[in-house]
């Protein structure tokens, strides 16, 4: 790779970063109650103590950190997913992964009553484990061999399957419904930073999983024939990307809900800006995915009173992005 090369990446890397910083910022001043950036500073700080400086601790940092967190989480799964199956169609959401951590919780709330966001961490993290598992063996079964088609066709059945019986489960049980009706939704309406201490760790785990597979998954990206005469370990690098996807889609679901195509349109445009090399994907994808669920949370607070789900504006806001920047590339 050549030196201008690698500086543009890294350009575009810090203009990402900065621009997370400028967008985390914004999400702690406005809202339905626009608040002055020096009122801000003071309730970080802890030399305010009013109704500005509630509305700060107690809602939009614990949303603002809920937006990083789960981002980052959704971008790197995104990313890892669609390197390791070969298939740009694939996400955390069409490979059921985010359907198995729901029905994992909606099993955990209705028949064992779990509550708390200690217990969902740990039915999400199961769900979406068994459910990678179950589409990874569909999508190798008889050839032994990953096809991105069947693997794709198994995960939206998967996820079909699982969706309704999530449905189901939660009609039948007034107590599951009430626990889960807001949080199917996908929302960043998170109110308490304990639960971001909960996740953060599995989190950066799940990121470290991920960086550290990424170089191996650009040889994978040649096929596993040529990847085991590289010297890949084919077999241990699947194993740090599966359980860097479990830990990743398992904690953002359990956090914030199902929030679907953040992780299918990301990817991609971060190999348009940096390249198919999976170590810049990965590091923009980590980027830009918190940068698109924050902007997100901003518009749905401004747009109607009270708040519009995030998972609703991030398909308002990617959709139309995503089909232009499709337009403009020329191959």
């Amino acid at each position: 790779m050549s030196t201008r090369s690698t500086r543009r990446q890294l350009t575009i890397l810090g203009g990402l970063l900065l621009l997370l910083i400028v967008i985390s910022l914004l999400s702690l001043l406005v809202g339905a109650k626009t608040i002055a950036p020096l009122d801000v500073w003071h309730s970080l700080s802890g030399q305010l103590d009013n109704a500005n400086s509630v509305i700060v601790m107690q809602s939009r940092l614990p949303r603002t950190l809920a937006g990083i967190l789960a981002g980052v989480a959704l971008g790197g799964a995104g990313a890892i997913i669609q390197a390791l199956t070969r298939n740009p169609l694939a996400d955390p959401g069409i490979l059921g992964v985010n359907a198995g951590a729901g029905f994992a919780i909606a099993v955990g709330i209705s028949l064992f009553g779990v509550s708390g966001i200690l217990g969902w961490l740990s039915l999400a993290w199961s769900g979406a484990l068994i459910a990678s598992v179950a589409v990874w063996l569909i999508g190798s079964f008889a050839s032994g061999r990953v096809n991105p088609v069947r693997l794709t066709l198994a995960g939206v059945a998967l996820s079909a399957v699982l969706a309704g019986m999530t449905s189901s489960l939660a009609l039948l049980n007034p107590q599951t419904f009430d626990q889960m009706r807001i949080w199917q939704a996908g929302t960043l309406d998170i109110r308490s930073l304990s639960n971001m201490a909960f996740v953060a760790p599995a989190i950066i785990g799940g990121c470290l999983l991920a960086l550290l597979s990424a170089r191996a998954l650009n040889s994978l990206s040649m096929g596993e024939e040529m990847a085991a005469a590289l010297g890949t370990q084919v077999l241990l690098v699947r194993l740090l990307a599966v359980l860097a996807v479990m830990l990743l889609c398992g904690s953002a679901t359990a956090l914030v809900g199902p929030i679907g195509f953040v992780g299918l349109m990301v990817p991609h445009v971060a190999r348009w800006w940096v390249g198919s090399d999976q170590r810049w994907v990965l590091a923009a994808s980590l980027l830009m995915a918190p940068i698109l669920l924050l902007l997100a949370d901003i518009v749905g607070r401004l747009l109607v009173p009270g708040e519009l789900r995030v998972s609703i504006v991030t398909a308002f806001i990617g959709a139309p992005v995503l089909i232009w920047l499709v337009r403009q590339r020329k191959h």
